[in-house]
């Protein structure tokens, strides 16, 4: 095996082949405002909770190594990119994209993965021709390195109207493993049917899915569950974990949906 088989391996627990991964990735690109309380104090809370890996800026992960610096603890996940998350800001100042860390700094910094984006149908087709052709080098260069690249598809381009519309998630996922994606991090569409047309037109890639802006918990779980459902191998779940009222139950919760457990086996 190479050294990307192998880290990609570790991410993904042993008995169901699946993975949780909690995103605190928001604050390099989404505003979280004054309220949102000490990063480390948050990060304690989600390590707690005992995902197979969290979701961070070179920042977070620089200030908190200690967190993951030790046997059992949740694997790295490293956001390699950068782009504007906040919509009035998008048009106020316009769609960037920009690449901050090459898949051999990531290693060096103690990563087990990176994330970079893949944002189909921005207003400049230039940025998305620019987006193809980093993530083509990252592939290319996490390979050198012995790190999987795991590529976020969204439609999060201002010329998109439906942001979870299943045909362009498709293309645009399809796109990703084309390029060298080792997985795919993407939309739930809302149906366990139309999601696992999404799925399996990246082969054999592994699928998960994003859970996006807070919602009801009942909402989260059945989206969760029907994530699983479609084929997906997991979830990357930021906002419906980490602002929750207890972030370590509710990743307890959602650690069960992911590998078919009762509450209790997650513990």
């Amino acid at each position: 095996m190479h050294g990307t088989d192998i880290r990609l391996a570790r991410l993904f627990d042993d008995a169901s082949g699946r993975s949780l991964i909690t995103a605190y990735d928001h604050g390099q690109s989404f505003p979280l405002g004054a309220r949102s309380g000490p990063p480390r104090r948050t990060l304690e809370q989600i390590v707690a909770g005992g995902p197979e890996g969290v979701l961070l800026t070179p920042g977070m992960l620089a200030q908190h190594a200690d967190l993951f610096a030790r046997r059992g603890a949740p694997s790295v996940v490293l956001r390699a990119d950068w782009t504007l998350l906040d919509e009035p800001d998008k048009h106020e100042l316009g769609e960037r994209y920009r690449v901050l860390v090459d898949p051999a700094e990531a290693v060096a910094l103690g990563a087990d993965a990176i994330v970079m984006y893949l944002i189909a149908r921005p207003t400049d087709g230039g940025m998305f021709a620019d987006n193809v052709a980093a993530v083509a080098k990252a592939a290319q260069q996490a390979s050198r390195a012995g790190i999987p690249l795991i590529v976020e598809t969204t439609l999060w381009g201002l010329r998109n109207e439906d942001r979870k519309d299943p045909e362009r998630l498709a293309t645009v996922s399809r796109i990703a493993a084309e390029l060298g994606a080792h997985a795919i991090k993407t939309e739930y569409v809302g149906d366990p049917d139309v999601q696992r047309g999404i799925v399996e037109t990246v082969g054999d890639l592994p699928v998960l899915t994003l859970g996006g802006a807070r919602g009801d918990d009942e909402a989260v779980a059945a989206a969760a569950e029907g994530a699983i459902a479609s084929g997906a191998r997991g979830l990357i779940f930021g906002r419906n974990i980490w602002q929750a009222d207890d972030i370590v139950a509710t990743t307890r919760r959602l650690s069960a949906v992911t590998h078919g457990r009762t509450e209790d086996d997650a513990r």
